[in-house]
C-alpha cells in the first residue's frame, strides 16, 4: 500500500469532524468519534482476557451489551431503520451459525487413525476444498471435532487448530458464492455464480503454501510427543472410520439450500433444520461430541456488540472509501483485507465493490467489467475479503466458534494477540507473495 493511501486511512480515522453516509436516499451523520465503541469492543476482546481471564469469562456478555447500547443510541438518533436492518443481519448471522453448530454437534465422526502430519494435512485439505461448497462455517463445524478427536493423544496441538482456522474457516471458502458471505452477496448483486472459479489460482497458491508450512511445523511438534500415548487414548477397537448421526447431513443440506431462499424464509428453514436435528439426534451422540451450547452463546453475545458498534464505522467507510485514493488492484486487495480482518467482511466487500465501480467510471474503464467492476479489482476485493478474514479471531464468524469449541475441549488457544502473532508471521508473507504474483 502506498504511504499516501495509508496516511489517508489514518487521517480519516482521527480527524474530529462529521462524516455523512448516504442510506436509502437520506443523509446519515456520524461523528468519527462514534467509532470509539467498536475500538473499545475490539480492545476488550483482545486485552481483558490477558489481564483477568476469569473476570472476562463471566462478564464478556455484559461488556458487549454495555458498548452496544450507547452505539445503538447514536445510530437511532440518526436513523432507527439502520439499527433495525443491522439487527436483522445479526439475527441471520447467528441463526446460520447456530443451526450449523447444532447440526454438526449431532454428527460423530471418528477417523480411526492417530493425528499424524499426513492425516492432519489430508483433513485440512478436505476441509479447505469442501468449505467452498458447504461454506466455511459448515465445513468448520463438521470437521473440527473429528480433528480434535484424532489429535487428543498429543500435547502440542494448538498449531493444528490455528491452521484449521486459516484454511477451513477462511481461505478454503474462495471457490463458490456458497463458501463465504461476501461472495454470496456478490452473487446476489449480479456476479455470475461460476465466476469465482477464476479465483482457483489464488486458492491453489495459498492452500499449497500453507499446507506445506503446516506439514513441517506439525512434524516438528510430533517429535516432542510420546508416540506410545496414542494407544492409551485410542483403543484398538476404535481404529476404524465411523460416522454416526448421518441424518444430520440432510439437515446440513437444508441449511445450504436455504441460501437461495428470500430472507425470512431462509431463516425459517435454518431454524427448522436445527430443531429437527435436536429432535432426531440421540442425546448420546451429542454427549460423545462433548456438545454444549456455551460456544454459540459466547459468539452470540460478543457479536451483538461487534455488529452494533460496527455500524458507524461501516457507514463512515461508505463515503470515505472513495476518498482514499484506492486505484490499483493491490490497494483494493490490502485495504479490503485489512478491514475484513476486524470488521464484518461481507459489508466491507460491498463497500469496496461500490468504490471500484466509482473508480471504473472515473477512469472511463468500459472493458472486462463484472457488474460494473473491473475484473481485476473484483478479484482483489474478493480474495482480500475471504483470505484476510483469517487475520484475527473476529475476522470471520467460524474463527471464534472454532476457538470456543477447542477451549471447551481443554485446548488452550492463543490470546487475541497471540493468534495474530501466528497470522502475521505466516499469512502476511503469503499475502505479500499473492500481491507480487497477481496484483503488481
Amino acid at each position: 500500500m502506498r504511504f499516501g493511501t495509508l496516511f489517508k486511512v489514518l487521517l480519516l480515522s482521527f480527524i474530529p469532524s462529521l462524516v455523512i453516509a448516504s442510506t436509502g436516499g437520506e443523509e446519515v451523520h456520524f461523528p468519527l468519534w462514534s467509532g470509539i465503541f467498536f475500538v473499545v469492543m475490539l480492545l476488550s476482546i483482545a486485552v481483558i482476557p490477558l489481564i483477568n481471564a476469569e473476570w472476562w469469562s463471566k462478564r464478556y456478555g455484559w461488556v458487549a451489551i454495555a458498548l452496544a447500547i450507547p452505539a445503538g443510541i447514536i445510530v437511532v438518533s440518526q436513523k432507527t431503520s439502520l439499527l433495525i436492518h443491522v439487527i436483522g443481519e445479526y439475527l441471520s448471522f447467528i441463526i446460520l451459525l447456530g443451526s450449523l453448530f447444532i447440526i454438526a454437534g449431532g454428527i460423530v465422526i471418528k477417523i480411526g487413525a492417530k493425528g499424524t502430519p499426513k492425516l492432519n494435512v489430508l483433513l485440512l485439505f478436505i476441509g479447505a476444498f469442501f468449505a467452498s461448497f458447504v461454506g466455511t462455517t459448515g465445513a468448520s463445524m463438521v470437521l473440527i471435532r473429528p480433528l480434535i478427536r484424532a489429535n487428543q493423544w498429543r500435547k502440542n496441538v494448538v498449531h493444528i487448530f490455528i491452521f484449521f482456522i486459516f484454511l477451513v474457516s477462511n481461505i478454503g471458502g474462495l471457490l463458490t458464492p456458497l463458501g463465504d458471505p461476501p461472495l454470496f452477496l456478490g452473487f446476489l448483486k449480479g456476479v455470475p455464480f461460476l465466476w469465482t472459479f477464476k479465483l482457483i489460482p489464488f486458492w491453489l497458491l495459498a492452500t499449497t503454501i500453507l499446507i506445506v508450512i503446516f506439514f513441517f511445523i506439525d512434524n516438528h511438534f510430533l517429535k516432542k510427543e510420546d508416540l506410545s500415548a496414542m494407544d492409551k487414548v485410542m483403543p484398538l477397537s476404535e481404529k476404524r472410520l465411523e460416522i454416526k448421526g448421518k441424518r444430520n447431513f440432510i439437515f446440513l443440506l437444508m441449511v445450504i439450500g436455504s441460501f437461495f431462499l428470500p430472507p425470512l424464509f431462509r431463516e425459517v428453514v435454518m431454524i427448522s433444520a436445527g430443531l429437527l436435528s435436536i429432535y432426531f439426534t440421540p442425546l448420546t451422540l451429542r454427549e460423545e461430541n462433548s456438545f454444549t451450547y456455551h460456544p454459540i452463546i459466547e459468539v452470540a453475545l460478543l457479536f451483538i456488540g461487534i455488529f452494533v458498534t460496527m455500524i458507524p464505522v461501516m457507514k463512515i467507510l461508505e463515503v470515505s472509501g472513495s476518498k482514499l485514493g484506492i486505484e490499483e488492484p493491490y490497494q483494493f486487495f490490502w485495504v479490503t483485507g485489512a478491514l475484513s480482518s476486524f470488521l464484518d467482511n461481507a459489508p466491507t466487500y460491498l463497500v469496496f465493490m461500490a468504490t471500484a465501480q466509482s473508480v471504473a467510471i472515473a477512469k472511463g474503464i468500459t472493458t472486462n467489467l463484472i457488474v460494473g467492476v473491473p475484473e481485476v479489482y473484483l478479484k482483489a476485493i474478493s480474495v482480500g475479503a475471504v483470505f484476510m478474514g483469517a487475520n484475527s479471531y473476529i475476522g470471520n464468524g467460524p474463527n471464534f466458534m472454532v476457538k470456543a469449541i477447542c477451549e471447551e475441549n481443554d485446548i488452550k488457544m492463543p490470546s487475541f494477540f497471540g493468534y495474530m502473532a501466528w497470522s502475521v508471521g505466516i499469512l502476511i508473507p503469503v499475502f505479500i507473495l499473492i500481491t507480487f504474483v497477481f496484483f503488481r
